[in-house]
């Protein structure tokens, strides 16, 4: 037990006497900190998707017929905007052609979403834009009232 705590305090008066070369402030670039300044306030400029519109109404649809509408967004924020992935909320509805280069600032960019009139009634579906962002994601969304198809009729 001797040998055990005569161990426990010499490891513990190395430990606390190897570490008094400078005090952390002196340890500190001037260089470093300036890069870092910098680094931060360059942080913050997120890209910002804005949309012309985030809801498309198709109105009334034959069931089964296939519609298409385009969403137009523009880069409102300070850095290069990325959109990394769009998906829909279901196999029915399909975005597609959107661009997966960088959109610097002020520019515009669009995209089209398919939809095959699957459902009855009223339909709603999202799609959700992954970007770089600062939320991360946008979402827009279609609507349409899909009419019963004549053929089902019993």
């Amino acid at each position: 037990m001797k040998k055990i705590i005569f161990g426990l305090t010499t490891l513990c008066l190395v430990a606390f006497t190897s570490c008094k070369d400078k005090n952390a402030a002196e340890k500190i670039e001037e260089t470093n900190v300036t890069a870092a300044a910098e680094r931060d306030a360059t942080a913050s400029n997120f890209p910002v998707l804005e949309f012309e519109k985030t809801e498309h109404d198709f109105g009334e649809i034959e069931a089964k017929t296939p519609v298409e509408t385009v969403f137009n967004y523009k880069n409102a924020g300070n850095a290069p905007l990325v959109i990394t992935d769009i998906k829909s909320s279901c196999g029915c509805t399909v975005p597609q052609d959107w661009s997966r280069e960088p959109l610097a600032p002020g520019e515009t960019g669009k995209f089209t979403v398919k939809f095959n009139g699957s459902g009855a009634n009223k339909v709603s579906k999202t799609i959700t834009v992954t970007a770089n962002t600062e939320k991360g994601s946008e979402v827009v969304k279609i609507t349409a009232f899909v009419k019963p198809d004549p053929a089902k009729k019993s």
